[in-house]
């Protein structure tokens, strides 16, 4: 393997990979990542971590931090998951790609160990992100969960704070169908004597849980407050709850990270620059006004649906594509049925049939099924004039698509 594209193409095709394949790939056990990590000197030890988890805004939580810590002068480590464009977008220290000659020579160096156990492909990642880091010598390292967090692979931390951002029904056939079951999942990353902040949009049955399984683990509690809201460059309403919980998690911090009222603020408002964060209702274009956003649940197209009433235009066109594998007839009630649809698949295996989808949405009176994700888009831009609005979501495989192919950089 001479190439990154070589080496990339062997991982792709030689392990399991969520993004590719989705449940199959899930291994509901931490043995693994704990032999893949003991097997390079157990990296993860060495250095702070934060772990943060939650079904919708983690990985704005996750850039959120990485932001405002490396604005107070810190070298920062983001891992997170999927990527949208290229892989090297999971591993970062200060906004800077992972390079490819290290993904290269990680992977010559210990695909023995692969071809002996077998690791999914998050596995691998997970466990290559922890070397990076720790090779890197960072001052801390923000880590996201795949999936989950009680038998995600990342679990194996045992960090200096715990962030659980919401709780909400998503990927239920692994992790449950109440919310209950999934808290208890999420929660899983809660850790003995290490304090964990939690969303104030979690509430009822999946705070009460989350409260018993921090009094078992000795874990203080600690809630956002409304004074900790704070502008961010990240657009969408919902994006300052994210922010409460950066501040107060970095209030958490203190005895472990300076950062001052300033550099809190600063970071917060630099996000994209800082991290390069993609996909979170980004703005692709003004003429028309164009926006993409990876968000795929329920609770995170509710959100999705508010952002975009706000929006004073003419008509609104929605590109849209959904994973096989998620349960969209809660999703579809939600959909305003005076949207314009066009209705369109990922290039991802993992895709709903838009047949499937333009079959569902019969009582919708403006839809129009194009399967080829390219030719979706491009009418949608032949038939929006500026004053109109194309949105692009549904599933995070659709936007990586759309932003590769349109919008690379």
């Amino acid at each position: 393997m001479s190439s990154y594209q070589d080496t990339l193409d062997y991982l792709f095709n030689q392990f399991p990979q969520y993004q590719k394949i989705g449940f199959k790939a899930y291994k509901a056990d931490l043995s693994n990542i704990q032999f893949l990590c003991e097997s390079i000197d157990n990296p993860q030890n060495n250095f702070k971590t934060i772990h943060v988890a939650g079904t919708n805004g983690k990985g704005s939580v996750v850039h959120m931090l990485g932001s405002v810590l490396q604005h107070a002068g810190y070298k920062v480590g983001i891992f997170t998951s999927p990527h949208l464009v290229d892989f090297r977008e999971r591993i970062k220290i200060n906004g800077d790609l992972i390079s490819r000659d290290i993904v290269v020579g990680f992977v010559q160096k210990y695909k023995p160990i692969f071809n002996k156990i077998n690791p999914s492909f998050f596995e691998w990642s997970t466990c290559l992100a922890f070397h990076y880091f720790d090779n890197q010598k960072v001052d801390v390292a923000v880590i996201e969960t795949g999936l989950g967090g009680r038998l995600d692979a990342t679990n194996i931390l045992l960090p200096k704070l715990s962030i659980i951002t919401t709780i909400g029904k998503d990927h239920q056939n692994i992790l449950g169908n109440s919310t209950e079951e999934i808290a208890v999942e999420k929660g899983g990353i809660i850790k003995e004597n290490v304090p964990v902040v939690i969303g104030s949009q979690i509430k009822d049955e999946a705070l009460i849980t989350l409260q018993k399984i921090a009094k078992r683990k000795n874990s203080t509690i600690h809630f956002p407050q409304e004074t900790d809201l704070i502008d961010t460059d990240l657009k969408g309403d919902f994006q300052v709850y994210n922010s409460s919980i950066v501040s107060k998690a970095i209030e958490l911090l203190k005895t472990h990270f300076q950062v001052n009222e300033d550099q809190l603020k600063s970071g917060l408002q630099n996000v994209v620059a800082n991290t390069g964060l993609r996909g979170r209702w980004e703005i692709l274009h003004s003429n028309p006004l164009t926006i993409a956003d990876i968000g795929h649940n329920e609770q995170a197209v509710k959100f999705i649906c508010k952002e975009l009433e706000k929006i004073n235009c003419k008509k609104k066109y929605v590109v849209l594509g959904f994973s096989e594998d998620k349960n969209i007839d809660n999703i579809l009630r939600m959909l305003p049925k005076a949207y314009h649809y066009i209705l369109t698949e990922a290039t991802s295996t993992r895709s709903q049939s838009s047949e499937l989808l333009n079959t569902k949405m019969k009582g919708y009176p403006n839809t129009i099924e194009i399967k080829n994700y390219k030719k979706a888009f491009l009418w949608a831009k032949s038939k929006a004039t500026n004053e109109d609005l194309i949105f692009v979501g549904g599933s995070a495989f659709l936007v990586a698509d759309i932003l590769r192919e349109f919008f690379p950089s």
